[in-house]
């Protein structure tokens, strides 16, 4: 397995809406079986409920050879105007993401962005 981390690194770290307030969680991704991880953000409009985002990553990294564990949630609003990102709230079902390594995933994406967390 020689390419174990070229499977992680293949997963972009950020992948969420690009206008608009919604639903995002914190994932860690790991190797089925072994110790290399990352940490990825997912948030989407389509979300009713922080669950859903989890429900559809799961599978599709699943088929990679990756196993998901949801690290918490919150909520993101995305101006892409003024280009500001705020990083707010917590998820019911999952609990609070550690808002700062979502910001910090949020800087190395969104480089020209203000951005906040509350």
């Amino acid at each position: 397995m020689a390419d174990v981390s070229e499977c992680l690194s293949k997963v972009p770290d950020v992948e969420i809406d690009s206008e608009g307030k919604f639903k995002y969680i914190l994932v860690r991704l790991k190797i089925k079986g072994g110790t290399d991880h990352k940490d990825i953000v997912r948030g989407t409009k389509s979300a009713e409920y922080h669950n859903h985002i989890f429900e559809r990553l799961s599978p599709a990294m699943d088929g990679l050879g990756l196993e998901c564990t949801c690290l918490g949630g919150g909520k993101i609003e995305n101006d892409n105007i003024k280009k500001k990102l705020r990083v707010f709230g917590e998820s019911t079902g999952y609990g609070k993401a550690d808002h700062a390594v979502t910001v910090e995933k949020l800087r190395a994406v969104f480089k020209d962005y203000e951005i906040t967390m509350e």
